[in-house]
């Protein structure tokens, strides 16, 4: 059995204790948060047997941990926890540069650790489907990959208020990136944002244009603007289409010039999806696997399109802190 601790007491880590009951090769033994209040509210929910404020203490309980705390405590705490040996499963955005990514991805290798970012849709059945069949040939050579991804929050939670770590990129950009560099890969020739953004400068729309050699990317997010989740990968042949949420990939249908043609494939997705990351996660811890290409490449790819709208958002006065 895998001991695992919880770091962040928030939503997401609610919703990842009600899916962890789904794999029981691994079990949350302890719940860190600087606020010792906050930690036993959510043990004692959750039937954790410990909460801790004290964190030695609660790296010395636990085999790996999941990080689910705010966004800009992600680095900090998946280095800290790396250097002590514990693997570790980081939510998204894992990091906002590609160097901060690189030099997470070097301590894991260098302590033989597993290091993932949680990104439950990379994990998927459906979505697994969906790219092993983009790259089957079977809609020719993939051209444009076109993903959405909008909510309407809470103007005065989180993502509404915080200038520099709220805002639709930071929230959902992971996902509409997501298909994008599975597909062309990490590497675009140009990337570039257009944002509707409010007073305070929190991004309430966004537009991301990903341009590589073979093909573009757009990705659309939203947090104050709602538009239709649906994914569209494109090519020489016909196109593939997600209905929304395209993130919860349950169907997909793979379409073509004539309308009466059209595949429909299915997948089983139970739940939330959090359980299909933490499998994996599990899967790598037990079978003591190094491949970390592929979920490298993916994060540091992620990463490094982060750490240019970053840049976009201080040249335009918005200051990262």
């Amino acid at each position: 059995m895998i001991r695992l601790g919880v770091i962040g007491t928030g939503r997401i880590a609610a919703r990842f204790m009600q899916d962890i009951e789904l794999v029981p090769e691994i079990q949350a033994v302890c719940i860190y948060n600087p606020h010792i209040g906050s930690a036993k509210r959510f043990a004692g929910t959750y039937q954790v047997g410990l909460a801790s404020d004290d964190w030695e203490q609660f790296l010395s309980e636990v085999d790996a941990v999941y990080i689910a705390s705010p966004h800009e405590t992600h680095v900090s705490y998946a280095q800290k926890a790396l250097q002590k040996q514990k693997h570790v499963l980081c939510e998204k955005p894992m990091a906002f540069s590609r160097t901060e990514a690189e030099d997470l991805f070097a301590i894991a290798k260098e302590k033989r650790l597993v290091l993932m970012e949680a990104i439950k849709t990379a994990y998927c059945p459906g979505f697994n489907g969906l790219l092993e069949t983009a790259g089957s040939g079977v809609i020719g050579t993939v051209r444009d990959v076109e993903a959405c991804f909008t909510r309407l929050t809470d103007p005065a939670g989180r993502e509404r208020t915080d200038p520099v770590y709220g805002g639709s990129v930071i929230e959902y950009g992971t996902y509409v990136l997501l298909p994008m560099v599975k597909i062309f890969g990490g590497n675009p020739k140009d990337v570039q944002f257009q944002s509707i953004k409010d007073e305070k400068g929190v991004d309430l729309f966004t537009k991301i244009n990903l341009f590589y050699e073979q093909g573009f990317g757009l990705g659309k997010t939203g947090v104050g603007v709602k538009s239709e989740g649906e994914l569209i990968i494109s090519g020489t042949k016909g196109y593939i289409y997600v209905k929304a949420p395209w993130w919860m990939t349950k169907e997909f249908e793979v379409r073509f010039e004539d309308p009466g043609k059209k595949e429909i494939h299915t997948y089983e997705y139970e739940r939330s999806g959090l359980q299909y990351e933490l499998q994996a996660f599990v899967k790598e811890i037990q079978a003591h696997k190094k491949e970390y290409e592929a979920k490298e490449h993916m994060s540091i790819a992620i990463a490094g399109v982060m750490e240019k709208f970053f840049e976009v958002k201080v040249s335009k006065g918005t200051e990262r802190v």
